[in-house]
């Protein structure tokens, strides 16, 4: 990460390394360490204020594809990598929906040494928990993401999910959340859900179907987008979908980082 373009106050970045942070004295470019990353993307503080903070993390091509591919890989870079590690390592939870897991090949998040410090002063596990969100649960259980998490992985689901498979989730270690009361999940109740757990740093990885859920039921308090300098054509999704919200909702520029014509936005709710 090598440049910051500061658009409204934003959060303070303290080094604490001996890399310096932005653009230097001299006017050259210097490397962004991952301690000065996480303080640029801080949680806000809550001040004692009950609730969660939901964030989203997302890339798009210049032409509005999230994927290429099915996948987001082919148009994420080595920079957008080391914005999605720290946006992980500030998360209690991170929320991905059935398919993005399944297509993305989700693995349980991992203790990384360079945040460990910061998660212990936060009060967190040392690595953040996945939360699946699945209506049939139709889920291979006998993958790492549930065999063997640091933290136990979550599957959010609906009340009339089947009991066979809510059993199947439990006997292979995962804690099911009921978090709506037909066969889907309820955004919301999602939310409250993962605050009950004591879950207040949220962090979701769509895919476009659950974060358009997540703008559509009005609960989205942030998006981090990665604007690829690529063009895919083609009829890859937005980053967004699903049915479209009555009046279209505001976010403000809260930073823009560039780094070889990657841009990574901040909006926050306005």
């Amino acid at each position: 990460m090598r440049r910051l373009f500061p658009v409204t106050p934003v959060t303070p970045v303290t080094p604490v390394t001996d890399q310096t942070v932005g653009p230097g004295s001299d006017g050259t470019d210097r490397e962004w360490s991952l301690a000065e990353l996480a303080a640029a993307y801080a949680y806000p503080e809550r001040d004692g204020r009950p609730g969660a903070w939901l964030r989203a993390n997302m890339v798009s091509t210049l032409d509005g594809a999230a994927q290429h591919d099915g996948r987001s890989q082919p148009i994420s870079s080595a920079a957008d990598m080391r914005v999605f590690g720290t946006l992980r390592a500030l998360a209690d939870v991170v929320v991905a929906g059935a398919e993005t897991v399944r297509q993305e090949g989700y693995r349980p998040a991992r203790s990384r040494a360079e945040f460990a410090e910061l998660r212990r002063a936060a009060g967190q596990s040392p690595a953040p928990a996945i939360a699946v969100v699945s209506a049939s649960l139709e889920l291979d259980f006998s993958l790492p993401l549930f065999t063997s998490p640091l933290v136990p992985t979550l599957i959010l689901t609906g009340a009339a999910a089947a009991p066979d498979r809510i059993a199947a989730a439990e006997k292979a270690g995962a804690r099911v959340v009921i978090a709506g009361d037909g066969v889907g999940v309820d955004p919301a109740r999602a939310v409250d859900a993962l605050v009950a757990l004591g879950h207040t740093r949220l962090l979701t990885e769509g895919g476009p179907r659950l974060l358009g859920q997540f703008v559509t039921a009005g609960v989205l308090d942030e998006l981090c987008l990665t604007v690829s300098p690529m063009l895919t054509a083609g009829d890859a999704q937005r980053i967004a979908g699903g049915p479209s919200v009555e009046v279209p909702r505001r976010f403000a520029l809260a930073s823009l980082l560039e780094e070889e014509g990657f841009l990574f936005t901040r909006y926050r709710r306005d």
